[in-house]
């Protein structure tokens, strides 16, 4: 077991009073104000955001499987109530595009139940056993379009183009538009971040504007003529329940948040991170290279676990209910702060320890759980395998490069790191 070691000296609040958790400096590196929330505040009501913040593992889980109590609705779903920049952002995307429809995270059963049964049929077990060969063979390709460089940009070379490719070949998006679609799920990531201007978020609704029109001909030309891609079937197929097949503005609503951003972009950052955790080992390192078919498929979890590339997910409470002792009034919205309960030291021992021996590792909650599971968790596990199998096989050492700052994007719900500057030497073999 090694400790998770940091280039940055965190922020570490020494009082429930100091609690920032809407703070740049703070997300840089929460794990200290995560530690103290678990301790001395595991509901705690953030002032900045007004969100009652849940941190411990078990009262997580049990939000998660009360759907009843706690709706994945969001006030932001009603575009006719929003006012200031949201207004201006509504009012954008009715005149030069469409307005999103709700995607599959903010539903509630039965609406969620019946459309996520469509892409439970197109994420079968062995459908994901069918994608396993591709995965690997592009895994090995983007290592050696770089293996005899002696170094790379791991970010934008692999982590990037791994799971995105992937994505694309289902959605039926050619491989050179994959820069393009990177960029508007930059943007719609931006998006949702900290301290943007007016500027900036109309910015990020055009950039989601432009994707809109480019996937607009892509559904009018597979309604047209279908083929056996995944997007093909979300375009055609008929709902029953609802007695129609999903409108233009349900569909742009998958593609960005469901699809591109939980399906490329949540994995190319556990990508990036399990590789930047390594180079921060070295005795995970190479206990992880001394024996990768024993090693790998708890790195690969234990990854997602520290790393928490969704830090969280929010809830409306549809009735008044009680969380360790706090009172929390219909209406309010709480946040389940995953990143914080996949390090309960309740549940994990050495939580802040990555264990290439952990029994439970594939317990947390970076996938989420209960009726609202990551629909795409078990392709992600694979993408991760084959991302650590490939370069543990290709690479006999790496470092990483001096000219790394080590800091992450400011965003409250995800881990994004977008840069990791590598050096290695490669495996010689006979």
């Amino acid at each position: 077991m090694a400790p998770v070691n940091r280039m940055l000296d965190p922020v570490v609040p020494e009082r429930v009073e100091d609690l920032k958790l809407a703070d740049v400096e703070v997300l840089e590196c929460p794990y200290p104000t995560y530690d103290l929330m678990l301790r001395e505040a595991p509901v705690w009501k953030d002032p900045v955001t007004g969100m009652y913040i849940i941190t411990r593992y078990e009262d997580c889980r049990t939000i998660i499987r009360d759907p009843e109590t706690f709706s994945n609705w969001r006030p932001t779903n009603d575009w006719d109530n929003l006012t200031g920049v949201a207004r201006k952002a509504y009012l954008r995307f009715k005149e030069h595009g469409w307005v999103p429809g709700v995607s599959l995270a903010g539903r509630d059963d039965p609406n969620h139940k019946q459309m996520r049964a469509m892409f439970d049929e197109a994420f079968t077990a062995s459908r994901i056993r069918e994608m396993d060969p591709d995965v690997k063979k592009l895994a090995y390709d983007l290592i050696d379009d770089w293996i005899d460089d002696g170094e790379c940009e791991f970010f934008w070379q692999f982590a990037v183009p791994l799971p995105l490719i992937i994505i694309c070949q289902q959605m039926g998006a050619p491989r050179e538009d994959i820069w393009k679609i990177k960029e508007w799920t930059d943007a719609w990531m931006k998006g949702i971040g900290f301290g943007l201007t007016e500027e900036e978020q109309m910015w990020c609704v055009d950039k989601e504007i432009e994707s809109q029109h480019y996937f607009k001909k892509v559904f009018d030309r597979l309604r047209q003529e279908p083929d056996d891609t995944l997007l093909s079937e979300l375009v055609n197929r008929e709902i029953p329940e609802w007695g129609r097949t999903l409108t233009d503005n349900e569909l742009m609503a998958e593609m960005m948040q469901d699809t591109f951003v939980g399906g490329s972009e949540t994995t190319t950052n556990a990508i990036t991170s399990g590789l930047m955790l390594l180079g921060m080992n070295r005795p995970v390192w190479e206990q992880l290279k001394s024996d990768p078919d024993k090693y790998l498929r708890t790195f690969c979890e234990e990854v997602v676990r520290l790393e928490s590339p969704a830090q969280g997910m929010s809830r409306l409470v549809k009735k008044d209910v009680e969380i360790q002792g706090v009172q929390i009034p219909a209406g309010s919205m709480l946040h389940m702060r995953f990143a914080a309960a996949n390090r309960d030291p309740e549940k994990f021992d050495c939580p802040h320890e990555i264990d290439l021996e952990r029994k439970n590792a594939g317990a947390h909650l970076g996938f989420s759980s209960g009726v609202h599971h990551c629909l795409g968790a078990p392709l992600a596990r694979r993408e991760l395998y084959w991302a650590f199998k490939a370069f543990t096989d290709r690479i006999e050492d790496f470092r990483l490069k001096p000219e790394n700052d080590m800091r992450h994007q400011p965003n409250f719900g995800l881990r994004i790191k977008t840069k990791l500057h590598i050096e290695f030497e490669k495996k010689v073999t006979s």
